[in-house]
């Protein structure tokens, strides 16, 4: 059982164990999408369970998501590692936990009681049955917040010890509690067993950290201590970036609200387009960003900008070479994916058009969503949550902005271009800020840091964009001819002719960047072949020592 919870001793190793595992987790997401469209599609139930998600959501993000785990991984980090005696850290994690669970409670009490109030807000356009199943729905889903805060807390330091694996499969058994809610619970008791179907999924995911941070050495104990002084220094760096992420829920709050207003089916089409786009972050940057935190927080502890700056360029060109090639196929097999994954049942011909627009203009910024993790990271990592923070405003300011304008012209694609603006700009503001952040930190350092790299970011970047020309150009004209050979009325015909172009577009693109000597291809294929990726020597407790 010691790979279970045993240690990832590289960057890489880590995020490829947590980018196999999300893989898993977004395939079974996708058939839990599938599901809902079959049965459902795109009507006023899955407008009112997704409109649902709202108001747990927004505690849950706020007092965990991002908040929680960007000031407590560095906190907890840096007490684990000050000495030989671990007490402090697993003190300062017990108190953060307990007063995290109460704090929880108290607050999914309060919304329970509010919830109609809080319906009529997030769901303005909705009336009669879908204003009374959104209540429903959000009364049994506060129950999945507490469960899910619980076990973000134990994930913290799941992902502070590089302890990956339990942390990473977790929301494979929160998508499978979704999908018996879907499959099992419904027809057994009605549709409120779609919420209960994520309560059900939030049990299993905490009962895995659980089980994983006890096997990792936490033991639980009653400590409940707001003013200890290491409980205020996580409250002090969570404070803005709890802000910051009020405001990027708040645009979502506001999104949905918009999208309630749109003819029926607006809310559910949204998130489906959103998941579909939010599968290659999940994989590629997500888990490169959770992998180099640690890393960073560490190399920022001993000031140590040369380490910081190496690992982290290397883990944006990682992330940009995977993520671009995906998001050209994801623009222009758009209609095949829509029709693949959710073409089913209920979800007819006029649902896919709008998902398939909306997944077009969302993937024009996964470039920029798959970075932000990673350089919000980076900025937590050197303590400093107030950068994130101000540029998270203004950028998603501007996106409820262009929401506004665009949601009329555009319908449910204007929502989704929207996103995609307030995105890029957001990646691009904390590029720049990073970036003088670390030059008035040690210049001279990072100066003699960057200059060291054999291959310089846009280097880099220009050798990307070359190659996914010609993958373009390949999977747009050959989609036609496939047209021809594959039956377009069938599932596998319209698979048949998606997999086919997108296959070909890859193969050139990973020949091309081949050929043009791009080291994150190289850099990928020893990875998959190195002895650590081995299952037998996952579990060791040597620091990370690969520059990856």
């Amino acid at each position: 059982m010691s790979f279970l919870n045993g240690q990832s001793k590289t960057i890489t190793g880590a995020a490829i164990i947590i980018a196999g595992t999300t893989l898993i987790s977004r395939l079974i997401g996708l058939f839990r999408d599938r599901i809902f469209a079959h049965y459902f599609g795109a009507g006023p139930i899955m407008d009112a369970y997704y409109a649902a998600f709202k108001v747990p959501d927004l505690i849950y993000n706020l007092l965990i998501v991002g908040a929680l785990s960007a000031a407590f991984i560095p906190t907890f980090t840096r007490l684990f590692h000050e000495g030989e005696d671990k007490s402090p850290a697993w003190k300062l994690a017990n108190n953060i936990l307990n007063i995290t669970a109460v704090s929880l409670l108290a607050l999914s009490a309060l919304g329970v009681i509010f919830t109609p109030a809080l319906a009529a807000i997030i769901a303005p356009g909705f009336n009669g049955f879908s204003r009374e199943l959104v209540i429903s729905f959000t009364r049994i889903m506060f129950g999945s917040t507490f469960l899910l805060g619980l076990s973000m807390v134990l994930g913290g330091i799941l992902q502070s010890l590089r302890s990956f694996f339990m942390y990473s499969i977790a929301p494979i058994f929160y998508n499978l509690g979704i999908i018996v809610g879907a499959v099992a619970l419904v027809p057994a008791i009605g549709i409120s067993g779609l919420a209960w179907g994520v309560v059900l999924g939030a049990a299993m995911h905490f009962l895995l950290q659980l089980y994983s941070a006890y096997a990792n050495g936490w033991r639980w104990q009653w400590i409940f201590r707001p003013r200890e002084k290491n409980t205020l220094s996580v409250a002090k760096l969570m404070a803005p970036r709890t802000m910051g992420l009020a405001v990027s829920q708040l645009n979502l709050v506001i999104i949905t609200m918009l999208a309630s207003l749109l003819p029926a089916g607006s809310v559910a089409i949204f998130n489906f387009a959103s998941n579909l786009q939010a599968v290659p972050i999940g994989i590629f940057g997500i888990p490169f960003a959770m992998a180099v935190f640690p890393v960073l927080s560490a190399a920022a502890a001993k000031n140590d900008h040369v380490e910081f700056v190496k690992n982290l360029s290397a883990t944006m060109r990682q992330i940009i070479f995977l993520i671009v090639p995906l998001s050209i196929i994801m623009m222009l097999l758009r209609a095949q994916i829509v029709r693949v994954v959710l073409g089913t049942g209920e979800f007819n011909w006029t649902a896919t058009i709008a998902t398939a627009d909306a997944l077009a203009l969302f993937a024009l910024s996964l470039f920029a969503q798959a970075l932000i993790p990673l350089l919000a990271r980076a900025f937590y990592a050197l303590s400093n949550t107030k950068t994130p923070f101000v540029i998270g405003v203004i950028s998603e300011l501007i996106g409820i902005i262009a929401s506004l304008l665009l949601m009329k012209p555009l319908c449910v694609a204007g929502l989704a271009l929207a996103f995609s603006i307030a995105a890029v700009v957001n990646f691009t503001a904390l590029s720049l800020a990073l970036r003088s952040e670390l030059k008035s930190r040690s210049p001279a350092i990072v100066t003699a840091s960057e200059a060291k790299q054999p291959l310089s970011f846009t280097s880099s970047v220009y050798k990307i964009i070359i190659a996914t020309v010609p993958m373009a150009l390949a999977v747009q004209f050959l989609k036609y001819p496939l047209a021809e050979i594959f039956d377009q009325r069938y599932f596998w015909g319209i698979f048949g002719q998606g997999a086919v172009a997108g296959l070909a577009g890859l193969a050139i693109y990973c020949l091309l960047c081949y050929i043009l000597k791009v080291p994150e291809l190289l850099q990928l294929k020893n990875a998959l072949t190195r002895r650590w990726l081995r299952v037998k020597n996952l579990p060791t407790t040597e620091a990370i020592t690969n520059n990856e």
